[in-house]
C-alpha cells in the first residue's frame, strides 16, 4: 500500500465538504477521483500533500514516499529555457556524470591501488547512474517536451515568454520527469490538444508508480485508470474498474437500491393497512394480531432511499423551423495572420441532421474557421455559404454576447422572454446553477461559469444549426451527459470543436480533421477516426479515406446492422417480459390487500411466495437487460 485514508473529514465554516473519506491505493495502482464540481476533490488532494489539514481522520503514507502534486493553477516562471528547466530534475544525475568525468581524467595519471580505487569508484557511480536511468535522461526530456505539444524549435525558448497554458505544460513535464512515488494530477489534460492528451495517456500507462487523477475527460480516465474513487455527499465509494465500469455499476447499484427501497416501502404500507384493518375490527384477537405485526415492522432494517439520484431534467434543443438539406458549403477557404498561413484549401459540405466534430492541433485555426463561417472574420480566399432557412446558435469561448451587469437568471430570461421561470431554472440547474446561484451577476462569474450560462441560453434557443466551440470545457460529468443527450436527440445540425473524445464518441456522426493543407473527413465517431486515420485522404470533399474501403465498410456495416437488429429484438423481448412480470407482481400486491387473502395464512403465503419468485425473476431480467444494453 502506498497510501491509506481513513474517515477524513473537512468543513469550511458550517459546510461539511468531506464527511467520511476512506480508501487505499496500492503501489503502481492508478485511480480516478471523481465527483461533481465542489465535491471536495481538490481539497482532498491538498490534505494528502499537507497543504491543508483535515478536521479529523488519518492518512497512512510511508515517510520515504515522495508525493508530486499537479494543480490546475500550477505554473513555472523562470528565466531558464524549457529544456534547461526540465534538466534541473536530473541535477543528481548530472552530478554523477561530472564526478565520472573527473575520474576519467584522473585515470591516465594513476597506477596501482590508486588506479584500482579510481576504477572501483567509477564502477560504483556507473551502476548508480544506470539505476537512475541516467544514460537516457536527455532523450526523456526531449520526448516529454515534444509530447506536451512543444515544437523542437521551442526547446530553448525562455519560460517567462510563454503563455500561462504553456507554463502549466512545462510544470506538468517537470513533475512527470521527477517520477514521484505517488502522483496527484488535478485536470492534467487542460491546455493539451488531442495529440498531447494521447501522448500523456501512453506515458501514464507506462508510469512505474502510483497515481490518482482528477479529470472531466472520461476517455482519458478510461484509458489510464483501473480504479474509480467517487466522492458524493462528502463520502467516498470505491469501484474496481475504469470510468465506464463505474457508470454501469453505479446505475445498477442505484437501481437495485431504489427497487429495494420501493418494494420495502410498499410492503410497509401494506402491513400498516393490514394493521389498521385488524384494529378496526376492535376484537381482542385482532388487536393482538395487529400488535404482533407492529412489532415485526419495528424490527425491519430500513433500506435508505438512494442519495443524489441522477438529475431527471431532460433538456432538448427544439428548432423553430427546419433548414434545407444543404446547411453549409465551404470551398477553398484560406486564412493567415501576419504573413503566417493557418490553413488553405479547406473544402467540405454539411447536410441537415449531421453532428460533426472539428478536430485538429492547437493553433491550427479551428476557432478562426468558425468565425469565418459566422461572418465575423473575412477569409483570405474561398467562400462559406449557408443553406436556405439556416438559423445559427453560436457558442464561443470568449462569451462576447453576455451582459456583465445582468444576473444569470435575467440574462437567460431577457433572451427568452416567453419561457417560464421553471423552464429557465431547469436549464440553469442542468449546468450547475441552483438556488440563489441564479441571481449572481455575470461579471462575478469565472470563465467556465460564463460558458455554462451561454450554453444554457443556446439550449433554450430555436436555432437549427448549432456551432459550438469547446462546449464541454468546465462542465462537470453530469452536465456533460445532459448536453450529450440533448445533442443526440437534436433534430437540427451541429458543428462543434472539442478535445473531449468521449463526448465526440457519443455525439459525432462525422469527424473533420483540420490541417494546414485542408480538411479530411471521417464518417462516424472518434474511435472510427482513429481506425481510418492511417488511410491517406486529400480533402473532405473527396473523402478518399472512406472511398478506398467502401466495399469493406459496406460489408462491415451490414454485419453490424444485422447484429444490432438481433440485439434490439432480444432487448425488446426482455422488456416485454419485464412488463409482464411487473404486472404479475402488481396483481400479487393487489391480492395481498384483499381480505379473503390476507385473512388466510395459506392463501397469503401462496401469493407471497409467488410474488417472491416473480421478484427474483424480475431481478434476473433486469440483469439480462443491463448486460444487453452494455
Amino acid at each position: 500500500m502506498i497510501i491509506g485514508l481513513k474517515d477524513i473529514q473537512k468543513a469550511f465554516g458550517v459546510e461539511e465538504v468531506l464527511k467520511n473519506v476512506t480508501f487505499t491505493l496500492e503501489e503502481k495502482e492508478k485511480a480516478a477521483l471523481i465527483g461533481v464540481n465542489g465535491a471536495g476533490k481538490s481539497t482532498l488532494f491538498k490534505i494528502i500533500t499537507g497543504e491543508m489539514s483535515a478536521d479529523a481522520g488519518e492518512i497512512f503514507l510511508p515517510k520515504t514516499a515522495k508525493v508530486g502534486y499537479f494543480s490546475q493553477s500550477l505554473e513555472i516562471d523562470s528565466e531558464k529555457s524549457i529544456y534547461d528547466e526540465l534538466l534541473t530534475v536530473f541535477d543528481d544525475v548530472i552530478a554523477i556524470e561530472d564526478e565520472m568525468r573527473t575520474l576519467e581524467q584522473q585515470m591516465s595519471s594513476l597506477s596501482g591501488e590508486a588506479l584500482e580505487k579510481n576504477m572501483q569508484d567509477y564502477s560504483t557511480l556507473s551502476h548508480e547512474l544506470e539505476q537512475k536511468n541516467g544514460y537516457e535522461y536527455q532523450s526523456r526530456i526531449r520526448g516529454v517536451i515534444k509530447g506536451l505539444g512543444f515544437d523542437e524549435s521551442e526547446f530553448y525558448k525562455p519560460i517567462h515568454t510563454l503563455s500561462g497554458g504553456q507554463k502549466t505544460r512545462v510544470a506538468l513535464g517537470r513533475l512527470l520527469l521527477s517520477a514521484p512515488d505517488l502522483l496527484l494530477l488535478d485536470e492534467p489534460t487542460n491546455h493539451l490538444d488531442i495529440d498531447s492528451i494521447g501522448w500523456l495517456e501512453d506515458y501514464l500507462n507506462g508510469y512505474p508508480n502510483s497515481l490518482i487523477i482528477i479529470s472531466h475527460d472520461r476517455y482519458f480516465l478510461n484509458r489510464v485508470t483501473k480504479k474509480t474513487i467517487e466522492i458524493e455527499n462528502g463520502r467516498s465509494s470505491v469501484y474496481f474498474g475504469n470510468y465506464s465500469f463505474y457508470v454501469t455499476q453505479k446505475e445498477t447499484e442505484r437501481e437495485i437500491q431504489r427497487r429495494h427501497f420501493i418494494n420495502q416501502q410498499r410492503e410497509i404500507k401494506h402491513q400498516q393497512q393490514v394493521i389498521e384493518k385488524l384494529r378496526s375490527f376492535n376484537r381482542e384477537k385482532s388487536i393482538k394480531r395487529a400488535e404482533s405485526r407492529e412489532k415485526q415492522l419495528e424490527k425491519i432494517d430500513l433500506v435508505e432511499a438512494p442519495e443524489n439520484l441522477p438529475d431527471k431534467i431532460r433538456l432538448a434543443f427544439t428548432p423553430e423551423r427546419e433548414s434545407g438539406n444543404d446547411v453549409l458549403t465551404v470551398k477553398g477557404l484560406e486564412k493567415g495572420f501576419d504573413g503566417r498561413r493557418l490553413f488553405k484549401n479547406v473544402n467540405f459540405e454539411i447536410k441537415k441532421g449531421e453532428r460533426i466534430a472539428l478536430i485538429g492541433a492547437n493553433g491550427i485555426g479551428k476557432t478562426t474557421l468558425f468565425k469565418i463561417i459566422m461572418q465575423r472574420l473575412a477569409p483570405d480566399a474561398g467562400s462559406s455559404v449557408l443553406g436556405a432557412n439556416v438559423f445559427i446558435g453560436y457558442y464561443d469561448q470568449e462569451q462576447e454576447d453576455l451582459s456583465l451587469d445582468k444576473t444569470i437568471f435575467d440574462e437567460v430570461s431577457d433572451t427568452h422572454p416567453t419561457l417560464s421561470n421553471l423552464a429557465i431554472r431547469n436549464a440553469l440547474a442542468a449546468f450547475v446553477f441552483t438556488g440563489d446561484d441564479v441571481f449572481k451577476t455575470i461579471s462575478s462569474l469565472s470563465g467556465g461559469e460564463k460558458g455554462r450560462v451561454a450554453l444554457a441560453k443556446i439550449m433554450l434557443g430555436k436555432a437549427n444549426f448549432l456551432i459550438l466551440d469547446e462546449p464541454t470545457n468546465h462542465l462537470d460529468l453530469n452536465s456533460k451527459e445532459i448536453l450529450e443527450n440533448a445533442l443526440i436527440n437534436y433534430p437540427g445540425t451541429v458543428l462543434y470543436i472539442s478535445h473531449d473524445r468521449y463526448f465526440i464518441n457519443r455525439t459525432a456522426t462525422r469527424v473533420l480533421e483540420l490541417t494546414p493543407d485542408g480538411v479530411t473527413g471521417y464518417p462516424g465517431n472518434y474511435d472510427y477516426y482513429l481506425e481510418t486515420k492511417s488511410v491517406p485522404a486529400a480533402s473532405d470533399e473527396i473523402q478518399p479515406a472512406v472511398q478506398t474501403q467502401s466495399s469493406m465498410d459496406w460489408k462491415k456495416q451490414k454485419q453490424e446492422q444485422a447484429a444490432r437488429r438481433k440485439l434490439e429484438n432480444q432487448i425488446n423481448k426482455i422488456e416485454e417480459k419485464i412488463a409482464e412480470t411487473e404486472a404479475a407482481i402488481a396483481e400479487c400486491d393487489s391480492l395481498l390487500e384483499q381480505e379473503e387473502v390476507f385473512s388466510s395464512a395459506a392463501k397469503s403465503a401462496e401469493v407471497f411466495n409467488k410474488k417472491t419468485k416473480l421478484e427474483e425473476e424480475l431481478s434476473a431480467l433486469y440483469e439480462q437487460w443491463e448486460s444487453l444494453q452494455e
